[in-house]
């Protein structure tokens, strides 16, 4: 069942469900869940990928946008290229909730397709995005911009501990590794 943003909102002040949320959502959330804003923008850099049964690589990463509260940015996305995104919000996953994120409407209305995996129970950390821009115009989009909606979910019976060696939300490996 999902999990309403009254509910959530009580979860982050007690067990910081959520941490970095924006005002407009500690104050008004907007339908089953937080939007989640622009934290940074990685382009692959080399490297190479390798998905084993046992051991992983993925490519190397450079940083090419990152947000400042401070200063307005932003970042063009042409069409066909593809990027990393982290969100600013931090998670705190508790065992018997899980989250899943869709795109928020005008993100693919603007022809950027969003990607990403379920955070699982147990998780801490900020959360990566693969994006690409399938449409034919370059897309801008400024650092701290609401671009996902993340809806939570009690995990019925209770999940296990999230033990992936993405916990703490880094972006990429920094060699081949055995997976965990």
């Amino acid at each position: 069942m999902v999990i309403g943003p009254k509910k959530l909102l009580q979860l982050v002040r007690k067990i910081k469900l959520v941490e970095n949320l924006s005002e407009r959502e500690l104050k008004a959330p907007e339908g089953a869940g937080f939007d989640i804003c622009l934290g940074e923008i990685h382009k692959l850099a080399g490297g190479k990928a390798f998905l084993g049964i046992t051991h992983r690589e993925t490519p190397k990463i450079k940083t090419v946008a990152k947000y400042n509260p401070k200063k307005n940015s932003s970042y063009t996305i042409k069409p066909g290229e593809f990027c990393l995104m982290t969100s600013i919000e931090s998670f705190n996953i508790p065992l018997d909730v899980t989250v899943n994120f869709k795109p928020r409407t005008t993100t693919f209305r603007s022809g950027l397709i969003i990607r990403t995996g379920n955070v699982a129970p147990g998780y801490q950390g900020k959360v990566t995005f693969a994006a690409k821009n399938e449409g034919a115009i370059p897309v801008t989009m400024e650092l701290g911009c609401r671009f996902a909606h993340a809806q939570f979910e009690w995990v019925d019976g209770g999940g296990t501990q999230y033990k992936g060696q993405w916990q703490g939300g880094r972006v990429t490996t920094k060699r081949r590794e055995k997976q965990i």
